[in-house]
């Protein structure tokens, strides 16, 4: 029986930056990201024999990143991210295949006796994603949310579920529902080089937020396709769209051993254990995405 190297890459994980863009002496841009990169090709060498001509220190792809961080203005997480991918393939023979991932952190500006502050801000919560991949089956992005959070105090119910004689969970007509929401949307390959994405971004992230409030819940399972379906009846640009949505239980205390009523008001947020939904919705006529497409 023969043993054999089987599919692999490398890279450098989480190049973290931040990048001030003075448009004065005073007023100035804040952009924070997290940038990880991965290549892969011709590196059989590297693995069994130990011979590294064909491969770029990571140390190097981190110089990469940080220079092309100076763009001004630096652009939109997507093209940033198909300008290194392009760069990784097309600078570097052994490597035939480029993923790259970023995550850029929100900061809004502080408020200040004048407005909005014009160098001072404060870390807002979740993140944008953005992945790509740049190989010989070709070029595709998608983009995303990371881990925002979102809750509705009403216009939630779960009912009418399996039970046996290990359930406990009793039935609701009226709930809370919160979530974490970690989403990603694919785009269509033709669009990934005159896409405006941060149009596309807004919208569809507006739509993921503006279903999750307005949509009547049954289930989680239920909100998360009719988020995902809004979005791709909305976004032309988009053929896909993945959520996974853990459920972040908020159960009602029993003050009955108090002597008092809880009419919906109070409630135990419990951290884990948790419920995690997870899904799928596309287009039925879309190109399968790529094998290696970053979505995580």
């Amino acid at each position: 029986m023969a043993i054999v190297l089987g599919p692999n890459r490398y890279g450098k994980a989480e190049v973290r930056l931040v990048r001030v863009t003075r448009t004065t002496a005073t007023e100035h841009e804040l952009c924070d990201l997290n940038v990880s990169v991965s290549l892969s090709g011709d590196l059989a060498d590297t693995h069994l024999r130990g011979d590294n001509a064909h491969v770029i220190p990571t140390d190097t792809m981190r110089a990469v990143v940080y220079a092309f961080a100076q763009d001004r203005p630096l652009p939109a997480i997507e093209a940033f991210g198909l300008r290194l991918a392009r760069h990784f393939v097309d600078a570097y023979a052994p490597i035939d295949t480029a993923r790259v991932r970023v995550l850029e952190y929100p900061w809004i500006r502080i408020p200040g006796t004048h407005g909005p502050h014009p160098h001072a801000w404060t870390r807002a919560a979740g993140a944008r994603y953005a992945g790509v991949l740049h190989g010989p089956a070709g070029t595709e992005v998608c983009a995303g949310l990371e881990d925002v959070t979102v809750l509705k105090s009403t216009g939630s119910e779960f009912h009418g579920f399996m039970t046996d004689r290990y359930t406990t969970l009793a039935p609701t007509r009226d709930r809370i529902l919160a979530t974490s929401v970690h989403a990603r949307w694919r785009h269509r390959r033709l669009d990934v080089v005159s896409a405006d994405w941060d149009t596309s971004f807004r919208a569809a992230r507006d739509t993921l937020l503006r279903t999750f409030a307005e949509a009547h819940s049954l289930s989680l399972q239920q909100t998360l396709y009719a988020m995902g379906e809004a979005v791709l009846t909305e976004r032309e640009d988009l053929v896909e769209v993945r959520l996974t949505l853990p459920n972040r239980h908020h159960l009602p205390v029993d003050l009955d051993a108090f002597g008092l009523h809880n009419a919906g008001e109070v409630y135990q947020v419990t951290d884990r254990p948790y419920g995690v939904i997870e899904g799928t919705v596309l287009r039925d006529d879309a190109a399968p995405a790529l094998a290696e497409l970053p979505w995580r």
